[in-house]
This record gives C-alpha cells, structure tokens and sequence, in this order.
C-alpha cells in the first residue's frame, strides 16, 4: 500500500491557516500569486518571437 502526498491540499491548509491568524499577510499572499501567474503567462513572450 503506498501513500502519496498530495502537495497542493497542504499548501492551501497552511496558507488558510496563516491567513485565520495573521490576516494582513493576505495582501502578500494575493500580491504574490498575481506576480506569480502574471510572469508565467508573460514567460514565452518575454524570451522573444519564436525561431
């Protein structure tokens, strides 16, 4: 029988959790991924056009 973690259920735990007791660091967490996704989308187009 193996167990596998599933990462992204936990990172959503912590953060909720984070957020319940210290809800300022929303702000950073929003800003974060906003960056975050903005910069993954951008990404291909940043390198250039394609060859």
């Amino acid at each position: 029988m193996t167990t596998t973690l599933m990462i992204q259920p936990l990172i959503a735990l912590i953060a909720g959790l984070v957020i319940l007791f210290v809800p300022r660091v929303l702000n950073y967490v929003v800003a974060g991924y906003l960056i975050l996704v903005g910069l993954i989308g951008l990404y291909p187009h940043l390198l250039g056009p394609a060859l």
